[in-house]
């Protein structure tokens, strides 16, 4: 059963910084497949930075230049250091996994399925 866990959010103030930590088990495809998404209030979840496939990874476009993802691959976590923090990015942050399709080339990730609890940030202005 492939289990996700969140750590790292709280509250800061407009310009600070918040490093997010995921760490992922039973899921033997964690160095392939992982990102994070948030859900901010009273809106739908997206996509903050995903592995799209073999060297890939893709930024939401607000969140460019300001937070950066991160993966140790030997101890199954992926992080996501934030800074910059605008009251915008004020949401509930979830560490996805998905299961990779492997081609000839390398490998995709078509649908993030599976997510943590999620950690809730939360910036003031």
């Amino acid at each position: 059963q492939v289990q996700l866990v969140e750590s790292g959010g709280g509250s800061v103030q407009s310009g600070g910084s918040l490093r997010l930590s995921c760490v992922a088990s039973g899921y033997t495809y964690s160095h392939y497949c992982v990102g994070w998404f948030r859900q901010p209030p009273g809106k739908e979840r997206e996509g903050v930075a995903t592995i799209l496939g073999v060297g890939t990874i893709i930024y939401l476009d607000s969140v460019k230049g300001r937070f950066t993802f991160s993966q140790d691959n030997d101890k199954n976590r992926v992080s996501l250091q934030m800074n910059s923090l605008k009251p915008e990015d004020t949401a509930i942050y979830y560490c996805a996994a998905a299961r990779p399709v492997f081609t000839t080339g390398g490998y995709y990730c078509p649908e993030y399925t599976y997510f943590g609890q999620g950690t809730q940030v939360t910036v003031s202005s």
